[in-house]
């Protein structure tokens, strides 16, 4: 199957302005996406989607591939979309800019769901056990069905504890899509959604308009860069 990623990436984002262009090492955040990205040895095709100045120079400093986008988008997904028709790809794959230790297993693992043909829409998730990564809103949680289709993204501690002790499982949603290109197209002109605005979730989007989120189950993640917290815990892992 022909699999390209993209790498949506603006410079001006609302909780943390230029982090993708922080230093992490001897590279930038985004840098180190990128690279790895390739690096997983997975994609036909591997590039940078973006409306900035200073992130294409980053990204041609490496030697890698950008195409530009218009400045005003709600989300990666749409920014990604903009560009897709210009892609030869039967899947693509969204990654976020903020995710310096991207490897090849858990993006192979969301490779693999699209070897069902009913597959539109994929994405990740991990099992969390901190208490206070399960309260932090920075930290998105999804529930799923038996057959690992997401229920509901939430910022919030999903699923709520009635009875303090009870079990319950609780699963962090890594930000990386797959989307059959046709999908991904389609889910671009759906209007927002009161859920989405309201969690600031783009995912929350294609679930009010009935799409369907398949889950692969992968193993912790290491470090998202969604705030300067992380940016040094990413420094301290690197």
């Amino acid at each position: 199957m022909n699999f390209v990623a993209v790498i949506p990436a603006r410079y001006a984002a609302s909780r943390f302005p230029g982090k993708l262009l922080q230093p992490l090492g001897n590279r930038t955040v985004l840098a180190h996406t990128y690279l790895n990205t390739v690096a997983t040895g997975l994609f036909r095709e591997v590039l940078v989607v973006t409306d900035s100045d200073e992130i294409e120079r980053e990204i041609h400093g490496i030697g890698g591939k950008v195409l530009r986008s218009s400045r005003h988008h709600e989300s990666g997904t749409d920014r990604i979309a903009e560009i897709a028709p210009k892609l030869e790809a039967e899947v693509i794959v969204n990654v976020q800019g903020d995710e310096p230790f991207v490897r090849r297993e858990p993006l192979e693992r969301l490779c693999r769901l699209f070897n069902d043909p009913t597959t539109q829409v994929g994405s990740l998730m991990h099992l969390l056990t901190d208490e206070d990564r399960i309260a932090d809103p920075n930290t998105v949680k999804v529930v799923v069905n038996m057959h690992h289709e997401a229920l509901y993204f939430s910022r919030s501690p999903i699923p709520f504890r009635r009875d303090a002790g009870s079990p319950a499982l609780y699963y962090k949603h890594i930000g990386v899509y797959g989307y059959r290109k046709e999908a991904l197209l389609t889910i671009s002109q759906l209007p927002t959604t009161l859920l989405e605005q309201t969690e600031k979730l783009e995912q929350l989007r294609m679930l009010e308009h009935g799409y369907r989120i398949r889950m692969a189950l992968t193993e912790p993640w290491s470090v998202s860069i969604d705030t300067p917290d992380d940016l040094e815990a990413a420094r301290q892992l690197l």
